[in-house]
């Protein structure tokens, strides 16, 4: 969002990178709708509720215990070893 804003503020509104960058916003928040409830306290907000027709949220998922088969916790070392890729390669870089 910084390169919109840096785009509005120059008077860029009509130009066609605003408007590239507006097709992309409007299209990711396509389903973005609902209710969410906040308790403000002393310049603190806290949601305390959300709700919304396209949620993802499925308690049976998020419970990790019984998804009737929906997760296989098995699946998560791959995405592990992936992610510690760079890491590991960085150390094996260091120790040279």
């Amino acid at each position: 969002m910084p390169k919109y804003a840096e785009l509005v503020y120059n008077g860029f509104w009509f130009s066609p990178e605003r408007l590239a960058l507006q097709e992309l916003v409007d299209k990711t928040q396509e389903f973005v709708t609902g209710t969410v409830r906040a308790k403000l306290y002393k310049g603190n907000v806290t949601v305390v509720g959300r709700k919304s027709p396209y949620s993802l949220y499925d308690p049976v998922i998020a419970s990790f215990e019984d998804d009737q088969g929906l997760y296989n916790q098995a699946d998560a070392g791959g995405f592990i070893k992936l992610q510690a890729l760079r890491l590991r390669t960085l150390g094996v870089a260091r120790n040279k």
